[in-house]
């Protein structure tokens, strides 16, 4: 695990709602990568296993 940030896919101001965002991994090899989602005083870590 090399721990380096390997895509940041929205850096920007939403206002509440509910929102998709899509995820290009084609240049990414087969692995576990953690993501996290930020919100105002929220914060959560998660773990995703990327398979191809």
């Amino acid at each position: 695990m090399s721990g380096r940030e390997v895509a940041k896919l929205v850096n920007d101001f939403k206002p509440a709602g509910y929102y998709t965002v899509s995820f290009n991994a084609s240049n990414l090899s087969s692995g576990m990568y953690f993501y996290r989602i930020s919100a105002s005083n929220f914060s959560q870590t998660k773990k995703m296993v990327l398979v191809k």
